[in-house]
């Protein structure tokens, strides 16, 4: 399957919009609920941008970096930088949410704060490839980088993109069968 951009917007919509309807459950505690399992899910995604954050931080100081050629420090860099971006998306939904506490705007509160989510898992996924690559390229080669770098992007793209999409794809036909 080849991930798009119109299979992210979607995600958006599919992840912001839709979700398990429960008979008894009013608009206000559906988008409480959803923001409580965004905020929980979370909390899964942070130690891990912030534990890879903190190691590229610490990476220059190390023995051995002044040794890599002018492409891997742009590499580095830009790993750096996704990292940051990540680091920032994720973070987004609590400032968001604390920001705009109280003002009676959860339902934007839970929209925004899923974009800026799965914009920060994408960065991540970015991130985290871009890692991969790098450290393959320095052990290795260059065209095991390519080979390792793309295997991470595909597996990034495979399990958090394209296998929620044809979860939600076979749901909709079963519905449609029934």
């Amino acid at each position: 399957m080849i991930f798009h951009a119109g299979g992210c917007v979607k995600l958006l919509r599919m992840a912001a919009e839709k979700g398990p309807e429960r008979q008894d459950e009013s608009e206000k505690e559906r988008l409480d609920r959803n923001l409580e399992q965004l905020l929980q899910e979370l909390r899964v995604a942070l130690p891990g941008v912030q534990v890879l954050f903190a190691f590229l931080l610490t990476v220059p100081f190390a023995q051995g970096f002044t040794s890599l050629t002018e492409f891997q420090r742009h590499v580095y860099f830009a790993v750096l930088l996704t990292t940051a971006l990540a680091t920032a998306l994720l973070i987004a939904p609590t400032a968001i949410h604390r920001v705009l506490f109280r003002q009676g705007m959860k339902r934007e509160i839970v929209m925004q704060s899923n974009k800026v989510s799965v914009a920060g898992l994408t960065v991540l996924a970015v991130a985290m490839t871009g890692a991969v690559f790098l450290i393959a390229h320095l052990i290795f080669s260059p065209a095991t980088a390519i080979v390792c770098g793309t295997a991470a992007l595909l597996v990034f793209a495979g399990l958090w993109y394209a296998l929620p999409l044809s979860i939600e794809r076979g749901s909709e036909e079963s519905s449609d069968e029934d």
